[in-house]
């Protein structure tokens, strides 16, 4: 087996797409990309910022400040459920939680902060996403790289 082809040796064909069968379940291929995978791309996409693993999970930081902490679902960070916390302030996170407790949590450790989850399973409107994302950014970062933030 190659990286990125998939072969069947009972039938010797390569695999570029499509369903696949696996005992009684079948895959499809072109599978919508991972919460991590579109919470990276917003997160690297705002100035200066960078991942660094932190307790086993991705963070989102700025001149080493974080804003953002991905929370995996196989962990108990996300408690079953794809999520990411991002820095606020404890008057916003009072306010989204009660909007939509269906979709924003009070995480754990940082909640008392006020930091705010947002769950990534489901619907996930990644435009408000992208919004609380750089939010947290500007709350993190200098005041140098808000003014670059206003060119973006």
């Amino acid at each position: 087996m190659t990286r990125g082809k998939w072969t069947d040796s009972r039938q010797g064909s390569g695999y570029h797409g499509g369903p696949v069968q696996f005992a009684n379940a079948t895959f499809e291929a072109s599978m919508p990309p991972r919460p991590l995978v579109k919470l990276r791309k917003l997160c690297l996409a705002l100035p200066e910022s960078h991942e660094v693993e932190s307790h086993g999970e991705p963070t989102f930081r700025v001149k080493n400040k974080m804003f953002a902490m991905y929370a995996n679902a196989n962990n108990h960070h996300g408690a079953g459920r794809h999520g990411v916390w991002l820095k606020s302030t404890v008057a916003e996170q009072r306010r989204m939680v009660r909007a939509a407790p269906e979709q924003y949590f009070v995480p754990p450790y940082v909640g008392k902060s006020g930091w705010v989850g947002a769950w990534l399973d489901g619907q996930v409107d990644w435009e408000a996403v992208a919004e609380f994302v750089r939010e947290a950014y500007k709350l993190a970062a200098p005041a140098r790289l808000l003014e670059s933030l206003d060119d973006t």
